[in-house]
């Protein structure tokens, strides 16, 4: 007996689809085309939500107070006399007038830079002792701080001393990071290495200078054995150059990474410094010429545009 069929098949017309069919293809059209009215659909609409990416902040050339951090450099060490500090000589935060130092700059006169400079730095210093250094500079809240560290990571006694570069690295970035977890809004200058290659062929042709080098040991790696030109010192020499550049190559890498960071782009090791920038005491540190020279370079940097 035949079945009793409905009646819209009794008329030809196709069966009606169940409720669940209709909810499935609503929801695919949904999810796969916009809205029927032009409107935008799901996904549109999340993507047009998202917000924009934020602008990196802006560097200030004009910042008003300033924290130095670093070596004896920085500490203007036999800028004035044999064996001492001579810190309103240093480039970074002196008073000094003939040095016209970064602070004296940016901020004016000596009651200017008593109030906001301050000279962290430690004559001796390596990159080990940079994360510290760092940690006592943010407690003075400046808008600037200045890095110069590196030389005595390469001036060991043997090549085999020297701070490795990992070592450099990690301690620098640690310095870098509480300056940034701390002060999110400081500005940060690095000073490159100096070349100190360029520092053993400014000074080995002086019998005073190799004198005074080897008298008072001072740098071995580079310059003990000044006045030799055997093919192992020469190989000891270009093994300290090349650490120097891998430090400022750490150095350009890990400040290059933060938007308030600026690295000198190797000006200072690139610098074609001469006798005159050199202390007259040891023929190692930079005289008051010297610390002139650095604190234009930094001075270039830090208020261009």
């Amino acid at each position: 007996m035949p079945t009793s069929r409905s009646p819209a098949a009794r008329r030809g017309l196709p069966r009606p689809l169940p409720l669940a069919a209709l909810a499935c293809c609503a929801l695919l059209a949904a999810c796969t085309s916009g809205a029927s009215d032009g409107s935008e659909g799901p996904r549109q609409q999340a993507a047009a939500s998202a917000e924009p990416e934020p602008e990196a902040p802006a560097w200030n050339p004009s910042p008003r107070s300033v924290a130095a951090i670093g070596d004896s450099i920085t500490r203007a060490f036999d800028a004035c006399s044999l064996l001492s500090d001579c810190p309103e000589a240093s480039w970074a935060t002196g008073t000094d007038e003939s040095v016209d130092s970064l602070a004296r700059q940016l901020l004016g006169g000596e009651g200017d830079i008593a109030a906001h400079a301050w000279n962290l730095a430690e004559s001796g210093a390596t990159v080990a002792d940079l994360p510290a250094q760092a940690a006592a500079a943010v407690a003075h809240e400046p808008d600037l701080i200045t890095v110069l560290i590196g030389a005595n990571d390469a001036c060991a006694d043997d090549v085999a001393d020297m701070t490795a570069t990992g070592d450099f690295r990690a301690a620098f970035t640690e310095a870098m990071g509480t300056i940034r977890e701390e002060l999110p809004t400081a500005e940060v200058y690095v000073a490159s290495v100096p070349d100190l290659m360029h520092l053993w062929e400014e000074g080995s042709g002086s019998l005073m200078a190799r004198a005074v080098w080897r008298m008072a040991d001072i740098c071995p790696t580079m310059l003990n054995g000044a006045g030799d030109e055997d093919e192992a010192t020469a190989g000891r020499r270009t093994a300290v150059r090349e650490r120097v550049e891998e430090y400022n190559a750490v150095l350009e890498e890990v400040c290059g990474a933060d938007a308030l960071c600026r690295y000198d782009g190797g000006a200072v090791f690139d610098y074609p410094f001469t006798s005159r920038h050199i202390s007259d005491w040891d023929w190692f540190h930079p005289s008051r010429a010297g610390q002139s020279e650095l604190a234009a370079l930094a001075y270039e940097e830090i208020t261009r545009d």
